[in-house]
């Protein structure tokens, strides 16, 4: 592991060290305190981010290392008309390991064709956002005990949404799940998923249009938002936003060991109410991100504790 652009990068055995990884360090975070001393991790963020980026320096900071770096591309060179190549190369010269968000798919690809450190790709457009898959799915093992035997819903925005890709295409090599697509006509899961995984491999799924109709087979429910600007009018907006808003009203019908999971932000599609519930894990969630994150880092820097 040079680096780390795509989830699919990595065989499902180092999926399974990472994720093992990542709960000895959950486990027995005083052993990992000093594992990265004397290294240095630089933030090359070209679009803003907060929980992605706070996360890989709060995860650097854990192991003992530094941290350097920018959070938008008005702070760095670029402004300047510098390539991101160049950028990365001398930035290669300063740090150990790189993360990097851009808003081009396939940039941190070519950084990592230039540098001389390990790039993780921390997200690039609508692309891949690998770490966060890694996220989702250690939430998953840490709740469930398992990667298999589990039926997982999907709802909200599955056309455009990164993050459900991502994570439809690492659980497809994992064995005996059933996955249940979740939303309005205009954002069906693309065709190519359809036809590339779930086709492809002969996966169990379906589609449907409404939570309720579903809530009680779930023993994991992922959580996107439905866009506005997604919709070709208003009124189709108006007319199924509210279907696709997870409530306690909803959650009657569902399990009672159910997995709630959201890669945040949310703005409306979770009502604040679920949050107590103890079946809510998006805040959970964003934690683990912390620990994989932990975990990639060591990995890919060749550390042990």
């Amino acid at each position: 592991m040079k680096h780390l652009i795509d989830p699919m990068d990595l065989s499902v055995q180092e999926i399974n060290e990472l994720l093992d990884l990542a709960d000895d360090i959950i486990s027995h975070k005083e052993r990992y305190a000093k594992v990265c001393e004397g290294k240095k991790l630089a933030t090359l963020f070209f679009e803003p981010s907060t929980r992605t980026r706070l996360s890989f320096e709060a995860a650097m900071m854990e192991l003992g290392g530094n941290v350097l770096g920018f959070s938008s591309a008005d702070s760095s060179s670029s402004t300047k008309g510098e390539s991101v190549g160049d950028t990365v190369k001398v930035v290669s010269c300063y740090a150990d390991i790189i993360a990097m968000r851009h808003p081009k798919e396939g940039a941190p690809y070519l950084a990592s064709l230039k540098s001389d450190a390990p790039i993780i790709n921390a997200g690039d457009g609508g692309h891949n956002h690998p770490t966060q898959t890694l996220t989702d799915l250690l939430t998953i093992r840490r709740e469930k005990g398992q990667l298999s035997d589990i039926t997982i819903g999907f709802c909200g925005d599955l056309k455009f949404g990164r993050t459900v890709h991502s994570l439809i295409k690492a659980l497809s090599r994992y064995d005996h799940i059933h996955y249940v697509m979740i939303s309005p006509e205009e954002l069906e899961i693309p065709e190519y998923i359809r036809e590339e995984v779930f086709e492809k491999k002969s996966l169990s799924y379906e589609q449907v249009r409404t939570i309720d109709e579903v809530i009680g087979k779930l023993d994991i429910l992922y959580m996107t938002r439905v866009q506005k600007e997604r919709f070709f009018n208003e009124a189709d907006y108006i007319r199924l936003k509210d279907t696709y808003i997870l409530d306690m009203p909803k959650l009657k019908a569902a399990k009672e060991d159910l997995s709630i999971l959201h890669p945040l932000p949310r703005v409306n599609e979770i009502a604040v109410e679920v949050d107590d519930d103890p079946r809510a894990c998006y805040f959970k969630q964003a934690l683990n991100g912390k620990y994989v994150r932990m975990a990639l880092i060591m990995k890919l820097l060749g550390l042990e504790a």
